[in-house]
């Protein structure tokens, strides 16, 4: 039987003998570590690293696009945004990951290419990293940055009414809080306010991370899992949900991805999985600059453009 997410508990506390499991039937660190520690996932991280940063470079010389508009009280609060060449163009919003401790919109301007280049009004975000803010106000950041847009797209040529998301690894974790949330009641905004969404390698679990190397970063908490897993608060009423990763991705990752779309579809929800074969964690991420390339087309699906 699954041990209850929202209350982890540490070694040698009175709820939990040293003997038992961390989480699910992890019993170290070393283990959970290993299934989600993606820089050592791979041979060479610092490829990645360059493939992001230079094409990333080369998107923001190609397309123009209007950097650092804040959307927040705080200087990281703020938007990256590539308009479509068409007037009245639908806004998709990409939401970077980084295990909600690391990078920024700027390693991240090629997500950008591929759905500009399809008509699409393209928004790169930017948050506050843990352990500066906890992951509730990340979370509390993103839904401020689409109340902004949605309150703003005519300011720079976009349609309100159409606005889709999409996020990678801590960034898949934030599309789903996002289709999550309660727009009418929280924001006073229509209640389909985002119109579907894309999880890429998402987490949708935090317990695990509070017995692994990044709880020093993240510093969770029993409340802080409990309120920031998606898998506990599934809507009654969204809009469809992509959910896809890397073939190559671990077993946990796949773990984490398929029990929350079948928990989203057992609510009744439109859901539906996108097999990417061959890809890791980070080639995933590729698809962005190809507007025929699967994630694109998916997306471009997803949107009816």
């Amino acid at each position: 039987m699954q041990r209850d997410i929202s209350q982890p508990t540490l070694p040698g506390s009175p709820e939990r003998p040293d003997s038992g499991p961390l989480y699910q039937n992890f019993t170290s660190q070393a283990g959970i570590d290993a299934q989600y520690d993606v820089e050592n996932s791979v041979p060479d991280f610092g490829i990645y690293v360059d493939f992001f940063l230079e094409n990333s470079a080369r998107v923001r010389e190609k397309l123009s696009p209007k950097l650092d508009v804040l959307f927040g009280p705080t200087v990281v609060e703020h938007l990256d945004i590539y308009p479509a060449k068409t007037p009245d163009a639908p806004i998709h919003m990409f939401i970077h990951g980084g295990y909600w401790h690391s990078l920024s919109s700027k390693e991240f301007s090629f997500a950008a290419e591929g759905l500009v280049a399809a008509g699409i009004t393209v928004v790169v975000n930017n948050y506050a990293l843990c352990p500066d803010v906890t992951i509730t106000e990340i979370v509390r950041q993103n839904r401020a940055a689409i109340a902004w847009l949605y309150r703003n797209a005519l300011t720079f040529g976009a349609d309100q009414n159409r606005i889709f998301v999409s996020g990678h690894s801590a960034g898949g974790h934030l599309t789903a809080m996002l289709l999550s949330t309660d727009w009418a009641g929280a924001y006073g905004l229509p209640t389909d306010l985002v119109k579907g969404g894309t999880s890429i390698s998402g987490l949708f679990e935090l317990a695990p991370f509070f017995h692994s190397w990044l709880q020093p970063k993240l510093q969770l908490t029993p409340k802080e899992i409990a309120l920031n897993s998606p898998i506990n608060h599934l809507p009654t009423e969204a809009s469809p949900l992509i959910v896809t990763l890397g073939g190559d991705e671990s077993e946990e990752f796949h773990r984490q991805s398929d029990a929350y779309l079948t928990a989203w579809k057992e609510k009744g929800l439109a859901g539906e999985y996108l097999d990417l074969p061959g890809r890791n964690h980070f080639t995933v991420l590729e698809d962005y600059l190809d507007p025929d390339s699967p994630l694109c087309q998916a997306i471009i699906r997803q949107m009816s453009v």
